[in-house]
């Protein structure tokens, strides 16, 4: 679970919203760059994810936001190679700016000059800016310099222990005292230097970088250059994850929500990682995938089903992880009702943080010629007849409509919705509750302390999407996932037509065994 609270969260949204900020980049269109045409993408969070499959962009985004900033030299991610890159002329990008409070708008282009020779246009505007590259996780034996510090009397002209706010946040990050870490210079301008961790015992030998782990390097690398930059900086950061375990990754980037809160910077990051994303809102994700910019948390496994790295006949998006496990346990109940046979190893499934993402991905997939299967966007009930999201028959389709398009029952949330439901047929079908707790892996003996898990969750829940983590605590800490499972198979194996009505609107887009190759 992420450490950051929902309430941190809504609070920088709402600092975003109000232009709270004394430097903020608001958002970016892309008209020509790279494989980008007519692209557009905003920064509603100060701190933003980039995703997607290698080549796809990411960071052709990330350069794009530097590049608007005096402090970023338009070579670092955009260099030509003379005649080589003709492709560079009538680039350009436009910015919607905040700078000193007064919002601004900005242009950066690329085209020949009247000598003939090409050049970046741009009214660059003054930011603190720190880019964060892959380099940081480059092993110092790697380095041209470390020559200078792989020697047996080597001694540096000065040593710099890290200050105490540095040191707690790779505390959090690493898990382990960081308190002995120093970074120790080769020459008197710090142009070189190398960490080190000296002990306090004297039974246990200090080391140098030369020993340090690669994660464990480039974290405290990325924490001390970011506790250095000055207040309201934009930071750029390459491949967050590279060297770190997942569980650091996924701090690394608390780390820079705390960052965002306490000194008005602004993050931006590229990753290949769904532990970078946990702790994040989802329209504090974008993915990149084909020239096209989306917005909503969509994770890994679903890029790659998009770009074709996932051999399936049919991806399934539903707005989060929930809904993708009704998705799951209502079709194996459809392929039972309808004698379907069904190619369900051939059904991937995907939650992607919100209604629009699952239906702007299942569409874009289903319109791209080069899509090698097609796709389904199953939404929550709520979103049903809602604009934009309207489903229509098969028999009354046209071309506008959305065939691809379904719908859990229900007006409110799915956990409210099969919550509610099993409690009302608990009550009028004695069926029910002991099928729910086998469902759950308990002894029929412990029929009546569900219903009571049930009723008082039920009484006392705040938040339904919370709701099968707090009832799997009433049943002696019962893992979330296997609750979540008991109650949707239960709902699904009492609630026939309803089940029917989710798949039948697309059924045609259903893979049969009969048709696999």
């Amino acid at each position: 679970m992420s450490q950051i609270r929902p309430s941190e969260i809504n609070e920088l949204f709402d600092r975003v919203r109000k232009r709270g900020y004394r430097h903020y980049l608001y958002a970016i269109d892309l008209q020509r760059l790279r494989g980008f045409k007519n692209s557009k993408i905003r920064f509603d969070f100060p701190v933003t994810a980039l995703v997607g499959a290698n080549g796809a962009g990411k960071t052709t985004v990330l350069g794009a936001a530097g590049l608007i900033y005096e402090e970023v030299q338009p070579r670092r991610f955009f260099a030509r190679s003379g005649t080589y890159d003709d492709s560079m002329n009538g680039w350009r990008v436009e910015y919607d700016v905040l700078a000193d409070g007064a919002t601004i708008p900005r242009t950066a282009s690329y085209s020949a000059g009247t000598t003939g020779r090409s050049k970046w246009n741009r009214k660059a505007v003054a930011r603190p800016v720190k880019v964060i590259g892959v380099n940081r996780t480059l092993p110092v034996s790697e380095k041209t310099e470390s020559y200078q510090f792989a020697k047996g009397d080597f001694v540096g002209v000065n040593e710099e222990n890290f200050q105490e706010g540095v040191v707690q946040a790779v505390e959090r990050i690493l898990g382990k005292d960081a308190a002995n870490y120093l970074r120790v210079d080769a020459d008197k301008d710090g142009k070189y230097s190398i960490l080190a961790h000296r002990s306090d015992d004297p039974d246990l030998p200090g080391y140098s970088e030369f020993h340090f782990g690669a994660g464990e390097a480039s974290i405290i690398r990325i924490v001390g250059e970011i506790e250095s930059v000055q207040d309201n900086a934009l930071i750029l950061v390459e491949e967050v994850e590279n060297g770190l375990h997942p569980i650091a990754t996924q701090r690394l980037v608390e780390y820079f929500v705390e960052v965002c809160r306490r000194k008005g910077c602004q993050v931006i990051f590229t990753t290949h990682s769904n532990a970078a994303l946990r702790p994040l809102p989802g329209d504090a994700v974008w993915s990149a995938y084909r020239g096209e910019l989306t917005q909503g948390k969509l994770d890994i496994e679903s890029l790659r089903a998009l770009t074709g790295q996932i051999d399936a006949r049919l991806a399934i998006f539903a707005e989060d992880k929930f809904g993708a496990l009704v998705a799951e346990v209502t079709l194996r109940r459809y392929m039972e009702l309808s004698a379907q046979k069904l190619d369900l190893k051939g059904i991937t499934f995907h939650s992607v943080g919100g209604a629009a993402p699952a239906r702007d991905q299942a569409r874009f997939n289903n319109s791209n010629p080069a899509s090698r299967f097609p796709a389904v966007a199953l939404l929550d009930g709520d979103k049903s007849g809602e604009s934009g999201y309207e489903a229509t028959a098969a028999a009354n389709r046209t071309k506008e409509d959305n065939p691809f398009l379904s719908f859990i029952p229900g007006e409110s949330s799915p956990e409210d919705m099969v919550t509610s439901t099993i409690q009302s047929m608990i009550d009028s079908d004695g069926r029910v509750l002991p099928k729910l707790t086998l469902a759950l892996q308990l002894d029929t003996a412990q029929q009546e302390k569900v219903s009571a898990a049930l009723e008082e969750s039920m009484r006392l829940n705040r938040d339904r999407h919370t709701i099968f983590r707090e009832i799997g605590d009433f049943l002696d800490f019962l893992s979330e996932d296997v609750t979540a499972r008991a109650f949707v198979s239960t709902w699904a194996n009492f609630n026939d037509q309803q089940v029917l009505e989710i798949w039948d609107p697309v059924k045609e887009l259903l893979p049969m065994l009969d048709d696999a190759a």
